[in-house]
């Protein structure tokens, strides 16, 4: 009987809540036997596209909603612990890593209805009116992951952004990019609607000048760029006056969520 045949995984792109192959068919190999998906000026548009539709559904969900989600999305990863740990190398620090990065999601998760009470404030003002400054949602943020390590980077990146009730256009680690695949696998079944979270994979120096110069695209998250990318991208988003943050520390933080949120006064006179 003759020896059966290994079935290679087909990775793709996960664009508005579903997996699909580039627009241009191209595709590398970060490693050996393995077909990761490249994708073109097209993809990134079409993700963009995708988020911003679906920012006003994800921005007007409770708080405590959005955190139920990160939650869920932490259950399922666990759920996959093994998994990622092979394609992270395996051994302790693969595990170190998943661990990691399940402990960011709930722990962002439990920020979700605290921002307002922490960020925000009641300002005295010398009149008869209530003067509140409120945090809300920038809208499309472009996250930038790490290289390494590939999928707490990710995770760390688009976590904070998410639990803010922004929207996800990100691009994984070019070298390390099965864990970001396998990551979106694992979103596209903790009950985000379609297009909160859009993963790309593929050339860096290829996609990162576009996202910058999108004018759809609101914030960019640039901890995973080197010194060269972060200039280049801040060169590419003054042009539309864009946010450019990079936390590079890599500690959970509120900031971390703060610093991609906007900041509303509202007035309300005082009595009615």
């Amino acid at each position: 009987m003759a020896p059966r045949l290994d079935v290679r995984k087909t990775y793709k792109l996960f664009v508005n809540g579903e997996f699909v192959r580039s627009e241009s068919g191209r595709a590398y190999r970060p490693v050996a036997g393995v077909n990761v998906p490249r994708a073109s000026r097209k993809d990134l548009r079409d993700a963009v596209r995708a988020a911003r539709t679906a920012f006003d559904g994800w921005a007007g969900r409770t708080a405590t909603n959005r955190g139920q989600i990160l939650y869920r999305a932490a259950e399922m990863l666990d759920g996959r612990r093994l998994q990622f740990i092979q394609e992270l190398g395996g051994g302790k620090p693969a595990g170190r890593e998943v661990d990691a990065a399940v402990e960011a999601l709930v722990w962002y998760a439990g920020w979700t209805d605290k921002l307002a009470q922490v960020a925000g404030t009641v300002n005295p003002v010398a009149g008869p009116y209530f003067n509140f400054t409120i945090p809300e949602p920038t809208g499309v943020v472009g996250v930038v992951a790490t290289e390494t390590p590939a999928l707490l980077g990710l995770v760390r990146g688009i976590a904070p952004a998410l639990a803010g009730g922004n929207v996800v256009v990100a691009l994984a680690s070019e070298s390390r990019p099965l864990p970001a695949l396998t990551l979106a696998e694992v979103l596209a079944t903790s009950d985000f609607p379609p297009g909160v979270v859009n993963v790309l994979t593929g050339q860096r120096k290829e996609l990162l000048p576009w996202l910058g110069a999108h004018m759809d695209v609101n914030a960019i998250d640039a901890a995973g760029c080197t010194a060269e990318e972060l200039a280049a991208a801040q060169e590419a988003a003054a042009g539309n006056v864009k946010r450019v943050v990079a936390h590079r520390n890599g500690e959970l933080s509120p900031s971390a969520i703060t610093d991609l949120m906007e900041m509303k006064t509202v007035w309300h006179p005082i009595g009615t």
